[in-house]
């Protein structure tokens, strides 16, 4: 709650979150914004100035650029967000399993780690295209697949920071159950440390989708996506380089906003107010571990 109250008296912070969260709205709500249909085409608005109709004007097949701006949200922005997640969910359950438990579980876990995270990644990437096809759905389940076992190291040096705290050994010295050590304990504290990373690397997986879109690896047209947009405009860059500007700014924008984001989370939680935090979580399950043995002693007198 204190890092909120911090994040809050930073009106900077609080501006690229609004951002932020207004782009996920617009996404979600794309059919019922947009004013037009993004792949409806008409030859006589091709390159439409800017109008009350079209605020972004048109393209070359005269299609509504505000529109396809919106519904490109759900592919470069909503489902990188979904991707990243379920790749930050499978390394963080990874991480602290083998971060509490160590030993066999640890050292057999980190090997598997260690033998995925060899394949360099965009190599892989252009594997899984020419195996699979060309597709965001194919692009999106490779990367969770190779990004895992880097989000799994990395909480795993997180989680062993903690293990030997004194609320840690606290709670095992009371009997509670490992489980409950893991999730009720250990995850809270590596939470923010998960947060921070996780919104940093939005940035680059949607940098990295846009990129392949562009390309003609991901997104395929006439499906609205910005990296998609991108390479439409590139064939008019000088003739009309405000096709440009608006996909552009799409990405830039987002990209910089969860990496304000990011950053002010990371200077949120310095090591000053996280140790307090430990200290306070220390004592409270202190208190807890006495009185449960106490309430055992009672029990067997």
């Amino acid at each position: 709650m204190k890092i909120l109250k911090k994040l809050k008296k930073d009106p900077v912070v609080i501006g690229f979150t609004m951002i932020i969260l207004v782009v996920i709205l617009l996404g979600c709500f794309a059919p019922l914004i947009a004013p037009n249909d993004p792949n409806e085409m008409s030859i006589t608005l091709k390159y439409g100035a800017i109008s009350f109709q079209y605020p972004f004007g048109n393209d070359y097949l005269g299609r509504c650029i505000f529109s396809r701006i919106l519904y490109g949200i759900r592919p470069s922005v909503l489902m990188v967000i979904s991707a990243m997640m379920l790749t930050v969910s499978i390394g963080t359950l990874v991480g602290l399993v083998a971060g509490y438990f160590k030993g066999k579980v640890d050292e057999i876990l980190m090997r598997i780690c260690d033998i995925m995270l060899s394949f360099p990644p965009d190599a892989m990437v252009l594997a899984s295209v020419g195996i699979f096809g060309v597709g965001l759905r194919n692009i999106l389940l490779t990367i969770v697949f190779l990004r895992w076992p880097w989000y799994a190291r990395v909480f795993r040096t997180a989680v062993m920071k903690y293990t030997d705290k004194n609320f840690i050994q606290f709670a095992k010295a009371s009997g509670t159950n490992d489980m409950r050590i893991i999730f009720r304990h250990i995850l809270p504290s590596v939470l923010p440390d998960i947060t921070v990373v996780a919104s940093n690397n939005i940035c680059t997986l949607i940098l990295m989708i846009s990129g392949f879109s562009f390309l003609g690896l991901g997104v395929q047209a006439p499906t609205a996506e910005w990296g998609v947009m991108l390479n439409e405009a590139k064939r008019v860059m000088l003739s009309h380089p405000e096709q440009l500007i608006a996909p552009a700014t799409a990405i830039i924008l987002v990209c910089v906003s969860f990496a304000f984001l990011g950053d002010a989370l990371r200077d949120a939680m310095d090591s000053k107010h996280m140790n307090y935090n430990l200290q306070r979580k220390g004592f409270k399950v202190l208190r807890n571990t006495l009185r449960n043995v106490v309430r055992k002693k009672e029990g067997v007198a």
